[in-house]
């Protein structure tokens, strides 16, 4: 009984090969982006403690930095931005107020379930916040 070799073409292998090297690469990108997840979640944490400090600051000393206003005008720019996008939470994570009420901004950034962003920059006309732009 003779047995014939398993004949496999030259496009068969690299094909295979080229499989390998992109499942790899897949799964590599895959757990960088979890370190890196996890590398940034302290960062946040301190991101969301400053903003925090710094709009009470800004509402000390002066009107108009109304969180619950802020976060609506946020929540509405997403809402039109991204009509149906579930995110679950929303950060004020930098407040830029600066002399006078034209310039000042409130960055807002959302992360739904799967960890994707979204950055909301709010601008300041008198006591009404509106989105400037939606990343």
């Amino acid at each position: 009984m003779s047995f014939a070799p398993l004949a496999i073409s030259t496009l068969a292998i690299v094909l295979i090969a080229v499989g390998a090297v992109i499942a790899l690469l897949l799964v590599l990108g895959r757990l960088g982006a979890r370190a890196r997840d996890r590398h940034r979640a302290g960062s946040w944490e301190e991101a969301v403690r400053s903003a925090d400090a710094a709009l009470a600051q800004a509402a000390a000393s002066d009107r108009g930095w109304h969180r619950e206003a802020m976060e609506s005008a946020a929540r509405a720019a997403l809402d039109e931005a991204r009509p149906g996008w579930p995110y679950g939470n929303l950060h004020l994570v930098l407040v830029d107020d600066r002399p006078g009420i034209d310039e000042d901004r409130a960055h807002f950034v959302a992360i739904d379930d799967d960890g994707q962003e979204a950055r909301v920059v709010l601008s300041r006309e008198g006591d009404r916040w509106s989105a400037e732009r939606v990343d």
